[in-house]
């Protein structure tokens, strides 16, 4: 029986989604299994109603227990009334539970990774032995079925499959040293890599440590619509390598000549630029150097509400951090990571400082003196003329900016 669906250029039928899963749960061993279902954010674009009423249907009556984990990472919890209109529902008998990854008693260990492994992992960019911890739930269960999206991603090349383990449901110590390695190759140099990224390697390497069995039901979703292109069933590995292969002919666009400017109009599943940043990460590629970014968000009104501290340490490139390493091995990791993707590429050095290659403009609801305190430039939003901007030839007007890719042939 197939385990893909679709493909790119394609758009998925409800009913031949719903068939599909049904079907493909139909033909696994969870008769009086306890199953862990890890699901995205609100900040992924995925139909889960569908989804999860097709798999609710092919479970009830089967499973001897069914929690539904959101895959926070570290985002903001969401709330009763998110998690309904996220999930759709009711599915009587699922419980639903975010992942809490601020409570050490959410999570366990696994065991660790040795530091001669790391540095095999990661090609030799970091040698220390990581600890694995993840949400306890995963290791509650007798298996674990992720249900989510792939998109070209600036830490990992493309996102989903065991990425929903680690970072998506995992502790705090894994998801800001895989962020770190990431960032240690640039946001610019590993988003949208086809194929086993240093990062990804980690991923799986840690996820193969975890005793439940494993199945991953990876999507391809249309962007801006949340219609599916492609969905893929099985082991995470294989999902996720099947749907990333239509990821990467439908979730990148390529352009013949860097712009001088690009407006990223950022849609308001990103409630702060901690997630909004990805609308300056997937175009960081196409723009000029000494050129501009433009962050158009006037509903974004934080920086982040989950890791306040980026607005003391600010956004940097990845030299600032690295050959100032004993100012700033002490801060969490992932946070300099993210700092290092929103800034982009640069250099820094004592005599001369640091110079960034592009402009990050924010013109968001963000108070002018927190944009400029953090190393960013500021613009009004309501100085921002989109009907110009969109006819100036030199400028790329991207709207719902965040999950495609832009590229240069």
């Amino acid at each position: 029986m197939e385990n893909i669906i679709g493909g790119a250029g394609q758009v998925l039928t409800d009913a031949q989604v719903r068939t599909f899963v049904l079907d493909r749960l139909a033909d696994e061993d969870l008769d009086g299994r306890r199953v862990c279902v890890i699901v995205p954010d609100a900040t992924r674009s995925c139909p889960l109603p569908l989804l999860l009423g097709a798999v609710h249907e092919a479970l009830e009556g089967r499973a001897a227990a069914v929690t539904v984990l959101i895959a926070l990472g570290t985002h903001a919890p969401m709330s009763e009334a998110q998690l309904a209109k996220h999930l759709g529902g009711p599915y009587p008998g699922f419980e639903v539970r975010n992942h809490e990854w601020w409570d050490p008693d959410r999570l366990v260990s696994l065991g660790g990774i040795t530091a001669e492994r790391v540095a095999e992992l990661s090609e030799g960019r970091m040698r220390q032995p990581i600890d694995v911890t993840l949400n306890r739930a995963v290791v509650e269960h007798d298996v674990c079925l992720v249900i989510g999206p792939v998109f070209p991603h600036e830490v990992v090349g493309f996102s989903g499959g065991n990425k929903y383990f680690f970072p998506g449901v995992a502790g705090q110590e894994i998801i800001d040293f895989s962020h770190w390695l990431g960032a240690l190759i640039s946001s610019a140099a590993i988003i949208g890599t086809r194929g086993i990224t240093p990062v990804r390697a980690l991923i799986d390497e840690a996820a193969a440590m975890i005793p439940a069995r494993r199945l991953a039901l990876c999507l391809v979703v249309q962007s801006g619509s949340g219609a599916l292109h492609t969905a893929a069933f099985g082991a995470p590995e294989q999902a996720w390598a099947a749907a990333a292969d239509v990821s990467a002919q439908t979730h990148v666009s390529y352009l013949d000549a860097p712009v001088r400017r690009v407006l990223s109009i950022i849609p308001d599943k990103y409630d702060d630029m901690w997630t909004g940043a990805k609308g300056f990460y997937k175009v960081e590629p196409i723009v000029a150097d000494g050129g501009q970014v433009i962050i158009y968000a006037p509903h974004i009104t934080r920086i982040s509400e989950m890791h306040p501290e980026i607005e003391q340490l600010g956004y940097h490139c990845r030299d600032y951090f690295v050959k100032q390493w004993d100012r700033f091995a002490g801060q969490h990791w992932g946070v300099l990571a993210h700092s290092t993707h929103l800034r982009g590429a640069g250099t820094w050095d004592p005599e001369h400082g640091e110079q960034s290659r592009v402009t990050v403009t924010l013109a968001t609801g963000i108070a002018e003196p927190v944009v400029r305190a953090a190393n960013l430039d500021y613009l009004d939003p309501a100085a921002v003329d989109l009907p110009a901007l969109a006819a100036d030839p030199e400028t790329l007007v991207v709207s719902q900016a965040g999950e495609v890719l832009f590229r240069l042939r």
